[in-house]
């Protein structure tokens, strides 16, 4: 059975090879919209890792993850309620949600560099806090 520790890594270790595919939030406005559609599947890519990483949290600790229509945004709550993940996190993620629900929802017609910039200039910052919330917990 592979470890919990195992796992983080696996989904970290996809995450930073995101980032190096990942362009600066100034190059955006510069974008085809298919290139646009790549940096916001790149970005959903990145939300789902974190998502992946709190779920398996979750299993290895033996707590429910959470189901239901608005199972996304109560795992983040419920992050928080474990002590997972501090609430100065769980804020910035709640960005990402709602890009995840937008970008699952929308045409790529429907991107806007402007309104991904600041996730794309954002993303490492809060994967460092990520990172140093799942360090502290683990």
């Amino acid at each position: 059975m592979v470890r919990l520790s195992q796992k983080i890594l696996a989904e970290l270790e996809n995450i930073d090879e995101l980032f190096n595919e990942m362009p600066s939030h100034t190059n955006l406005p510069k974008l085809s919209t298919l290139e646009l559609a790549g940096v916001a599947a790149l970005l959903h890519n990145f939300y789902n890792g974190i998502e992946n990483i709190l779920k398996q949290i979750f299993m290895s600790q033996k707590i429910s993850v959470p189901v239901g229509q608005s199972w996304h945004k109560d795992l983040l709550e419920k992050a928080v309620n474990e002590g997972i993940i501090s609430e100065e996190c769980k804020t910035h993620l709640g960005q990402y949600l709602a890009f995840r629900h937008f970008f699952s929802h929308a045409y790529a017609l429907d991107l806007y560099p402007e309104k991904m910039e600041p996730l794309v200039e954002n993303s490492r910052i809060l994967y460092s806090l990520f990172k140093n919330d799942i360090n502290k917990f683990l």
